[in-house]
């Protein structure tokens, strides 16, 4: 049964809504140099809640919640452009609202509402670590590029069946708990953008638009070239016939 486009897209915007409430809330309330125990609360924070979405609004709207995901979808030919478009928009606003919330729940901007920003003078061990624009493109698109992998060898090709959104949901907390310290491991442009507009800090936004839409498609690329292989018939191990004399 066909569903409606509205349904799709009010789902799309109450998951990535409480993606953003919950998981930019919980960077918000944790706090900076919380060390890996508060990585750890950010990281299942967004992991825990792209799961629960998934299980709830997956057979609504897929449960994207993220453009860059509904790009890499589009690349891999599982989406319209027209409808691709219009997930984007309202994950955007759903980014947006949910970051204004925050503001009005917390009293104001102060805590940063959560905004991804590339560490600077990031204690490591016995050095320290400050991530370039350049490296912070790099480990947001890697990052996205294991999102929409495991998104679309799972839920868009079906091969976990009901426990897509499990392993959905524990790729954003792997990735977080390795690239949050880093660059905030947003891989998510409605993540990233709904904080930084509230905020009004701007810094680096194009970095955390484009990488992760990069990681996409590349994503969809290797999943696209990887789907024709397996889809090869092999011959090799069939013996060769002798025509009869």
């Amino acid at each position: 049964m066909s569903i409606h486009l509205g349904s799709k897209l009010l789902a799309e915007f109450i998951g990535t809504f409480a993606l953003v409430f919950i998981g930019a809330g919980a960077a918000a309330v944790v706090g900076d140099g919380a060390g890996l125990d508060g990585i750890g609360a950010i990281a299942f924070a967004h992991g825990l809640t792209v799961m629960v979405f998934a299980f709830a609004y997956g057979s609504i709207s897929g449960a994207h919640v993220n453009p860059a995901v509904t790009f890499g979808v589009l690349v891999a030919g599982a989406i319209s452009l027209a409808e691709a478009v219009a997930y984007i928009v309202v994950q955007l606003v759903g980014g947006i609202a949910a970051a204004l919330a925050l503001a009005a729940i917390l009293g104001g901007v102060a805590t940063g509402l959560g905004t991804p920003a590339l560490a600077r003078d990031l204690a490591l061990g016995a050095t320290s670590v400050t991530v370039s624009p350049a490296a912070g493109f790099a480990i947001e698109a890697v990052l996205a590029f294991f999102l929409v992998t495991v998104v679309l060898s799972t839920a868009v090709a079906g091969r976990a069946g009901n426990l897509a959104p499990l392993a959905i949901g524990m790729t954003l907390t792997l990735n977080i708990i390795m690239g949050g310290a880093l660059t905030g491991a947003a891989f998510n442009p409605a993540r990233a953008l709904g904080p930084m507009i509230v905020t009004g800090n701007l810094s680096d936004a194009w970095l955390y638009v484009v990488a992760p839409i990069v990681g996409a498609i590349v994503a969809a690329l290797v999943h696209a070239g990887l789907t024709r292989l397996t889809q090869q018939p092999t011959t090799a191990a069939e013996p060769t016939s002798i025509p009869a004399e």
